[in-house]
C-alpha cells in the first residue's frame, strides 16, 4: 500500500506554482469541475492523487524553472516523493514497493508532472526499470536490487536504444558474450535518461542471433570496469535529468545480473515499453493540465481592446477544444492503464493509441496555451514554455508516434 504523510492529505487540486508570489508561473485557483482529473476515481485513489498534487505543488513547481535553466539533477526532490511511495508505485511491496495498479501510477504520474514534467518523467523511466527488475528477476535478484531503487537511495536507467536501432529496436548489435560466469559487453546506447548519474542500468544486449530472439536483459551496477559514459547531451526540454550516451568497452557483467534467460530480453524490453508509453503519456496529460490552468488564469487577468481576453469568443472556443482534447485523453490513459493491469489481448494496442493520441492532443493543448499568452508565452518568466519543451519529446520516445501507428495498423490488420 502506498506510504502516505498524513501532513501532505490537505493538498488542493489544480493549484499550480506557488502563483500567489509569482503570477506569471501560475496563479492559485480550483480547477474546473469539467476537466477535473478526481472524476471517475475512488476514495483511496483520490487520497493518493491529493498527496502527489500536493507534493508537485509545494516541492516540485517552485524549482521547476531552476531546474531547467542550471540542467539540476533534484536527487533530494525525488528521494523525498520516494518516502511517499512513488519510487516503486506497481513493484511489489515485500522489496519496498507500494504495489498499486497501473491506473494508480497514471494517476500519481499525472499529478506530479504539473509540478515538473521532465523530473516526472524521469521517475516514470525508473520506475518502469525497476518493475522489470521485480517482473522478471529471480528472488535473489528481487531483493538485491529493487530496496534501494523503490526509496530511490539508487537510481535506474533504461538502456534500449542505440545509435543505430532507434525505433528498429530488434536490429540492436551491443554484444554479450559469455566467458564463464560473466557477459563481456561491447557497444553503446544513446539517448539515455539519467545516464552517467544512475547507479543502475538496464541494459538490452545481444547473446545470440541475429532478431529479437537474441536479445538478453542484464543489469549493469555503475562502477562497473568497462561501463563509462558520453558528453552530457545539451536538450531542448527535459533539462532536470541528464540524457548521455552509456558506453561498454569489453564490461564483465556477472551472469547473475542476467534478468529472465537468454533471449527473453527483447519480450521484457517491451513489456516495459508497454508501461512506459502509459506513463510518459500520463506526463503529457500533466503538462496540459497545467496548461489549461495557466491559459484560464491568463485569459482572465490579461485585457486587450479594453477588455479581457476571456470575452473573446475565438479563444473561448479554443479553450474548449483544449479542455476536450484533455479529457479525452485522459479517458484513453486510464482506459488503456486497466487494459494492461488485467493483461487483456486488446492492451498493447490500447497502449499505443493511448500514448499516440495523449502525446499528440496535449503538446496541442501546452502550444496553444503558449499561444494565447502571446510574447509573454514565450518568456522562461512564464511556465507555459517549459511545459511545451518539456512534453515535446514524448512524442518521439518510448517508441516514436509513427512506429505507435504501425503497431496499431498491425493490429487491425492481423487476422
Amino acid at each position: 500500500m502506498l506510504r502516505l504523510c498524513g501532513g501532505r492529505l490537505a493538498a488542493h487540486l489544480g493549484t499550480l506554482h506557488g502563483g500567489l508570489q509569482n503570477p506569471a508561473r501560475g496563479s492559485v485557483r480550483a480547477v474546473s469541475s469539467c476537466i477535473d482529473p478526481s472524476l471517475g476515481l475512488n476514495d483511496v485513489q483520490k487520497e493518493f492523487q491529493k498527496v502527489a498534487f500536493d507534493f508537485a505543488s509545494k516541492e516540485m513547481a517552485p524549482q521547476m524553472a531552476e531546474w531547467d535553466q542550471k540542467e539540476l539533477f533534484p536527487v533530494e526532490t525525488m528521494r523525498k516523493a520516494a518516502q511517499l511511495g512513488f519510487g516503486g508505485i506497481y513493484v511489489r511491496s515485500d522489496v519496498g514497493g507500494s504495489e498499486l495498479s497501473r491506473l494508480d501510477a497514471s494517476v500519481i504520474f499525472e499529478a506530479l508532472a504539473t509540478g515538473c514534467t521532465s523530473t516526472t518523467a524521469y521517475i516514470s523511466i525508473h520506475n518502469m526499470c525497476v518493475w522489470m527488475i521485480d517482473s522478471f528477476g529471480n528472488e535473489e535478484q528481487r531483493h538485491k536490487f529493487c530496496p534501494p531503487l523503490c526509496s530511490m537511495e539508487k537510481f535506474a536507467s533504461y538502456c534500449l536504444t542505440e545509435p543505430g536501432s532507434g525505433s528498429d529496436a530488434a536490429s540492436l548489435t551491443t554484444s554479450a558474450k559469455r566467458q564463464g560466469d560473466h557477459y563481456i559487453l561491447n557497444g553503446s546506447k544513446a539517448f539515455i535518461s539519467g545516464g552517467g548519474e544512475s547507479d543502475i542500468y538496464v541494459v538490452m544486449c545481444r547473446t545470440g542471433g541475429p532478431g529479437p530472439k537474441g536479445i538478453s536483459c542484464l543489469v549493469i551496477e555503475k562502477g562497473t570496469p568497462g561501463l563509462s559514459f558520453g558528453k552530457k547531451e545539451k536538450k531542448v526540454g527535459w533539462n532536470s535529468q541528464p540524457t548521455r550516451a552509456v558506453i561498454l568497452e569489453d564490461c564483465a557483467v556477472p551472469v547473475a545480473n542476467r534478468i529472465g534467460s537468454e533471449g527473453q530480453g527483447f519480450l521484457i524490453a517491451m513489456k516495459g515499453l508497454n508501461g512506459g508509453r502509459i506513463n510518459v503519456a500520463s506526463c503529457s496529460l500533466g503538462a496540459a493540465h497545467a496548461s489549461i490552468i495557466l491559459a484560464q488564469n491568463h485569459l482572465r487577468v490579461r485585457k486587450q481592446f479594453g477588455e479581457p481576453l476571456a470575452n473573446n469568443q475565438y479563444l473561448q472556443f479554443k479553450l474548449a477544444d483544449m479542455a476536450v482534447r484533455l479529457v479525452a485523453s485522459r479517458l484513453m490513459i486510464r482506459n488503456a492503464a486497466v487494459a494492461l493491469q488485467e493483461e487483456r489481448e486488446d492492451a498493447v494496442a490500447l497502449c499505443s493509441m493511448a500514448k499516440l493520441f495523449a502525446t499528440d492532443e496535449c503538446f496541442t493543448i501546452c502550444n496553444q496555451a503558449l499561444q494565447m499568452h502571446g510574447g509573454y508565452g514565450y518568456l522562461k518568466d512564464y511556465a507555459v514554455q517549459q511545459y511545451v519543451r518539456d512534453s515535446r519529446v514524448h512524442q518521439i520516445l518510448e517508441g516514436s508516434n509513427e512506429v505507435m501507428r504501425m503497431l496499431i495498423s498491425r493490429n487491425l490488420l492481423q487476422e
